[in-house]
């Protein structure tokens, strides 16, 4: 809820009021054809002919049908209690039906408060913009203003474009942190000042860092590269003045935690601790670097990005080779007339009977160890009968 300052304030707004009202009024009017007459909703409005003679009768008409005689007054028309089915076109006629004048009758309410809100992106910039608390249905316009010294030196708030409710403050004091912004809403019923004091300092927020990207470090596969730019509506050329600090948020997709790191002035930062092989989401913010107490700026947009990893490369499949080189034995052979192909048919087939013979050799052998172990296994069997016999002979060769 907007609220009005010092009386003081009230009476400077009251003298600029003065001073350009009528002119603004008479601004309203002129816009308009000069037989629309404005009222106020739910109060009395009297429509005068001015075309008929004094003290001639007038019958009058709205959109084309006779309004009831007991309404009209020495040919005035009066509406009591208004209504938007009361608005329309209005016509005065003399005795012979001619008409004497026409009237367009609009109706709605006198100005009321509005609600103003001002946002600070930089130093240089103020925005404010307002909302009709009530919708006064007439034609308005608005005149906007601020003041650095407690009202007694008025700037305007430029409004760069007529009909959208915002004007700008440009290259404001830096000499104070307070200022009263003053937002005067005015229509053919009147005019209304809504006047707010606001803190710059508090107020300034830049816009979210723009331009962000990740890179992955080659080698690294715990680390990621986060680069950004500085807001566009922050000039590089305000940087020395007026420094940035920077936020950098990031967690693996699927965590509901997020790290930070914090930068001022550098416009990039390098994650360590990333997790290996997980895609993570990155953001980054704003603030100013000397006024503590200003508000950080909105996250920048979201970007995603995994670490470094280590290329996989498919295994090539190399042909086995069935060759032995105890086997690369050489033998004096005998030369004969026959082909290549001959010799290495040979060749092949020696080579697999002395195969065969080897494994035949393994085979005897494991034969003969099992026969043996099976040997020494049955004589320890009846060397144990035998001692068993000794011992049942001796005992029964003792006396009872």
């Amino acid at each position: 809820m907007p609220g009005l300052v010092s009386c003081l304030g009230d009476l400077i707004v009251t003298g600029i009021i003065i001073l350009f009202s009528d002119h603004v009024q008479s601004e309203i009017w002129t816009n308009e054809v000069s037989d629309v007459q404005f009222g106020g909703l739910g109060s009395r409005v009297t429509l005068t002919c001015g075309g008929a003679h004094s003290g001639s009768p007038v019958e009058w008409r709205f959109n084309g049908s006779s309004v009831p005689p007991w309404q009209t007054h020495k040919g005035s028309l009066t509406l009591l209690n208004t209504t938007h089915s009361m608005e329309g076109n209005y016509s005065c006629h003399d005795e012979r039906g001619m008409l004497q004048q026409s009237i367009k009758l609009r109706l709605g309410h006198p100005p009321h408060f509005v609600n103003v809100s001002c946002r600070v992106p930089n130093h240089m910039k103020i925005y404010c913009s307002w909302v009709q608390t009530k919708t006064t249905h007439l034609p308005t316009l608005y005149r906007t203003s601020y003041s650095a010294n407690k009202g007694r030196e008025v700037e305007a708030c430029e409004q760069e474009h007529i009909g959208l409710n915002e004007c700008v403050i440009t290259n404001p004091p830096f000499w104070t942190s307070k200022l009263l912004v003053n937002i005067t809403e005015i229509n053919p019923l009147g005019s209304n000042s809504t006047i707010i004091q606001i803190d710059v300092h508090e107020l300034l927020k830049p816009d979210p860092p723009e331009g962000v990207r990740v890179l992955q470090v080659e080698g690294q596969s715990t680390q990621l590269l986060v680069q950004w730019s500085c807001p566009s509506s922050w000039p590089a050329e305000m940087l020395p003045a007026f420094p940035l600090t920077f936020s950098l948020r990031y967690r693996p997709i699927g965590s509901s935690y997020w790290s930070t790191l914090e930068t001022e002035d550098n416009t990039s930062l390098k994650i360590m601790d990333a997790l290996v092989d997980h895609l993570h989401q990155i953001q980054i913010r704003a603030q100013d670097a000397l006024i503590n107490h200003s508000q950080w700026s909105e996250w920048s947009h979201v970007v995603e990005a995994r670490p470094w990893i280590e290329p996989w490369e498919e295994p090539t499949e190399e042909p086995m080779d069935f060759s032995f080189p105890f086997f690369n034995l050489s033998f004096p052979v005998r030369t004969t007339d026959k082909s290549p192909d001959s010799s290495l048919h040979q060749n092949g087939s020696l080579g697999l009977l002395i195969l065969l013979g080897l494994f035949a050799a393994v085979m005897v052998a494991v034969l003969l160890t099992i026969i043996t172990l099976l040997r020494v296994r049955q004589r320890k069997q009846d060397n144990v009968k035998k001692h068993e016999l000794t011992s049942m002979v001796k005992m029964k060769s003792i006396p009872i």
